[in-house]
C-alpha cells in the first residue's frame, strides 16, 4: 500500500473542519459498534470452531456492506480470534488441547504478575471501581446472564493488569487473551466442574485478596483461577458437542 505521508512534512490535505472532524468521530464509533457486536458473536460461539466466517449472513445481521466487515474481521484476525484465508473469507480459528494448554498457561503467569504488581500500585479509587464491577459482574450471575457476565469479568481481569503499571505487560496480555476470549468464555459452561460457580467463588477471593493488598496470595489465586480456567475449557473442548447446552 502507498504510504500518504508526504516525504517534505507537509499535510496532503488541510485540517478537517468541524464538519469532517464530527464525521470522522462518527465512523470511527461506527467502526467501533460493529466490531465489538462482532467479537461477541464469534466469542460466544455462534459460528463453530474451524468454520467458515458467513460474510454476506453477517452483512445482513449488521446492516452493513462488505467493506467495514472485512476491516473488522481484520482486527479479530489480529486478535487471534479468526484466520483470514488468502482470496477465500475467513474462518474461526481452531485450537488443540495443546494450544489450549499452553496459552492458559502463558495467561496464568501474565495474571499471576499482574496480581502482584497491582498489589504494590493500586489505588484505593481503582480496588473501589474493581469492586463496583465484582458485583455488577455477581448480579449478571444471579439472572443467569453469561453475556454481561463475561463482559464484565473481563474487565475486572483487564483493570487489575492496568493497576500493575506495566506497559510491556498490558501489551502481551491484550495478545493472549484475544487468542483465548472465546474458548474463556465457553469454559464457563463446562458441565463435569460447574465451573461458572466455582470462577464466581474465586472471584470473591480475589476481590478479598486484593483488597488486602496481599500480592504473594492474589499472585498464586489468580494463577490457580487461570489454571481451573484451562481445565474446563479442556473438558468443554471434548464434551460431545449434541450435550454442550446453548445457555447456562
Amino acid at each position: 500500500m502507498k504510504s500518504t505521508i508526504p516525504d517534505n512534512g507537509v499535510p496532503i490535505t488541510p485540517p478537517a473542519g468541524n464538519g469532517e472532524r464530527q464525521e470522522n468521530r462518527q465512523e470511527a464509533s461506527l467502526h467501533g459498534e460493529i466490531l465489538l457486536r462482532l467479537r461477541d458473536y464469534v466469542v460466544e460461539g455462534n459460528i463453530p470452531d474451524g468454520a467458515r466466517v458467513p460474510e454476506r449472513q453477517l452483512c445482513e445481521m449488521l446492516g452493513i456492506s462488505r467493506t467495514p466487515l472485512r476491516e473488522a474481521l481484520k482486527v479479530l484476525a489480529a486478535e487471534g480470534l479468526i484466520e483470514l484465508l488468502p482470496n477465500r473469507g475467513a474462518r474461526v480459528r481452531r485450537l488443540s488441547q495443546r494450544d489450549l494448554e499452553e496459552l492458559f498457561d502463558v495467561m496464568a503467569g501474565l495474571e499471576s504478575l499482574a496480581g502482584r504488581l497491582a498489589c504494590e500500585a493500586i489505588t484505593d479509587a481503582e480496588i473501589i471501581a474493581i469492586e463496583q464491577l465484582h458485583y455488577e459482574m455477581y448480579g449478571h450471575y444471579l439472572h443467569r446472564d453469561m453475556h454481561g457476565y463475561f463482559q464484565t469479568n473481563q474487565r475486572i481481569h483487564e483493570s487489575i493488569v492496568a493497576a500493575a503499571r506495566n506497559e510491556a505487560l498490558k501489551i502481551a496480555y491484550a495478545n493472549f487473551a484475544g487468542r483465548i476470549r472465546r474458548v474463556r468464555y465457553s469454559a464457563n459452561f463446562a458441565r463435569k466442574r460447574q465451573r461458572w460457580a466455582e470462577a464466581m467463588r474465586e472471584h470473591e477471593a480475589i476481590l478479598d485478596a486484593l483488597r488486602r493488598r496481599a500480592a504473594s496470595e492474589l499472585s498464586d489465586i489468580l494463577f490457580q483461577h487461570l489454571r481451573n480456567k484451562r481445565m474446563a475449557a479442556i473438558e468443554h473442548l471434548t464434551e460431545p458437542q449434541e450435550d454442550t447446552p446453548a445457555s447456562p
